[in-house]
């Protein structure tokens, strides 16, 4: 049973937003992820979607996208992005499909791991963080602490954390999230959100501290899952 993750799918089964008009690259870009979802992931695998998933604004738009990632094979855990304006309540969500569990406040087990984490904020930066945005990202860090709690008892000593934005700011100082990580033993973080080469550039990847860190925005990893747990 591998894991994999692939983030920022921006899929627009009903509304109209090519994704044509950020790039070349992103041309049919749902084909290219299907094309190599099919070729790579088994139905006992696992895929982890943090975010950004579809640009539907209601649940009922949203569904058409929904229902294309239900029919890929694997089981799959999906986290709300900053567009996923379509997400509400996740107890009606994970009464939808068999195979595929939304994260908010909670945690999902599979083989060794606990699968936690939530939407994240923007990170203390020079540029744009006021009062506002330190009251969504204090909210945010005691979500993840709540989805990190809920692992006790499960016997899971493996923690896979998935969160839409990033852990840091684009200086990739420590934050609220990188202590939590710590603190509680993460051994793998997961995230999206960052486009363009800019956005890249701004990336915490790599090992630090002790955890392993991804971006995973699609066209980053050209539109192909990445393998993190064999």
């Amino acid at each position: 049973m591998k894991i994999y993750v692939i983030g920022d799918l921006h899929l627009s089964g009903s509304v109209e937003k090519p994704m044509g008009v950020f790039g070349l690259h992103w041309e049919n870009h749902h084909e290219k992820i299907e094309y190599h979802w099919k070729a790579q992931v088994r139905d006992e695998d696992l895929v982890l979607v943090p975010g950004d998933i579809s640009w539907a604004m209601r649940l009922e738009e949203a569904m058409i996208d929904l229902q294309w990632i239900h029919q890929l094979p694997g089981k799959k855990v999906l986290l709300r992005g900053n567009h996923d304006y379509w997400w509400g309540s996740v107890t009606k969500l994970n009464h939808l499909f068999q195979n595929m569990f939304f994260l908010q406040n909670n945690s999902f087990q599979f083989g060794d791991y606990s699968i936690c984490g939530t939407r994240g904020w923007l990170c203390a930066n020079p540029y744009k963080f006021d009062a506002q945005d330190e009251k969504v990202y204090n909210r945010e860090l005691q979500r993840l602490k709540l989805s990190l709690e809920s692992t006790k008892g499960t016997g899971k000593n493996k923690i896979i954390v998935m969160t839409h934005y990033p852990p840091t700011n684009d200086k990739m100082e420590p934050s609220g999230f990188t202590e939590i990580y710590e603190a509680y033993g993460v051994e793998k973080v997961v995230y999206g959100h960052l486009h363009g080469s800019d956005g890249f550039r701004g990336a915490l990847q790599g090992i630090h501290k002790g955890v392993q860190y991804y971006l995973t925005s699609c066209d980053f990893l050209d539109f192909k899952p990445l393998r993190i747990v064999e």
